[in-house]
């Protein structure tokens, strides 16, 4: 199985934060158009500082990459240079979040940064093909109040996204703390995605599915510790969009080899390979794919079932 086959291969990516695909390049580029200065001297330094031993340790850097992210071109161009690099690797359609506190914790308008995301999607379909939509995802770390804060922030702005996430440290901040939010949100015609069963528990996962009332997990690998868990999963299709590069670069797996999508596969779960935040952990989507077929052994049949996985998942 050559990379041009896994190229051609048409797939969709679910489980993607568009900050998380700011490449060091693009970084630099926005820091000195908005005269900012960075604490790295030049690219090979910030990709230096790109080793993880944990989530936190990643974020941290994550939040102090998207401090560049200043007006509505900032947001375009960083949307856009994710659009092309999908267009290249046979991604045809994306359903990415963004972190609106991320932003407006900072100082920096909602619209600026949900229209300049979404000009960048449009264009992306009009011009590449690439069909999709937007996810308006959480921090965890943040109260729920200042979820409720985000959503009717958002509410003017309803026709740019579908749905709503839950990302950042997930330790110590259960689905359950959001439920209200998530059932207001769905009150409001929003489809419901959230990360579960990275670092934290599988018990996450259960809130996730029980409390939240998701249509997809992000991430989801550490379903393997509950059996009864994973029969649900199998049972009723429930989407996992697993990221395997970012797993082992945040130790979540000490290294590809003992990744578990595979086995998760085999098991008949609806596992789909994604980037997560690919400029930080080392790949896009086929990046990933090779990573699996090198270092898993991933057949062409497998690398098939993922594919189809990821088009069966989309919620738009």
């Amino acid at each position: 199985m050559n990379e041009a086959w896994l190229k051609a291969l048409p797939k969709a990516e679910l489980h993607l934060h568009l900050e998380g695909a700011l490449e060091p390049e693009l970084m630099f580029a926005l820091a000195r158009r908005n005269d900012i200065e960075l604490p790295w001297n030049d690219v090979d330094a910030l990709r230096q500082a790109y080793s993880f031993n944990n989530l936190q340790e990643f974020l941290d850097l994550y939040y102090q990459g998207a401090n560049v992210l200043r007006t509505e071109q900032d947001f375009y161009d960083l949307t856009w240079a994710y659009l092309q690099k999908c267009h290249e690797q046979g991604v045809v359609h994306v359903e990415p979040f963004f972190d609106p506190q991320t932003h407006t914790g900072r100082g920096i308008p909602f619209e600026v940064a949900i229209n300049g995301i979404s000009a960048a999607l449009r264009d992306g379909r009009e011009d590449l093909g690439i069909t999709g939509g937007l996810i308006l995802a959480f921090l965890r770390h943040l109260s729920e109040d200042e979820a409720f804060e985000t959503l009717e922030q958002a509410m003017p702005f309803r026709d740019q996204f579908f749905a709503v996430g839950l990302d950042s440290s997930e330790k110590g901040h259960p689905p359950s703390k959001f439920e209200r939010v998530f059932a207001k949100a769905r009150a409001e015609g929003f489809r419901a995605v959230a990360h579960a069963g990275e670092e934290g528990p599988a018990d996450y996962i259960w809130e996730a599915l029980d409390l939240l009332k998701v249509d997809r997990i992000d991430h989801g690998v550490r379903a393997v510790e509950d059996p009864k868990l994973l029969d649900r999963l199998a049972e009723e299709q429930v989407p996992l969009t697993v990221c395997p590069l970012s797993n082992t670069k945040l130790q979540v797996f000490p290294d590809m080899a003992h990744h578990n999508i595979l086995e998760l596969l085999s098991r008949g779960l609806n596992v789909s390979v994604n980037s997560d935040d690919p400029s930080y952990f080392g790949g896009y989507v086929l990046e990933n794919f090779l990573a699996l077929r090198d270092e898993l052994g991933m057949t062409e049949e497998q690398a098939h079932q993922l594919a189809k996985n990821s088009m069966d998942a989309r919620l738009v």
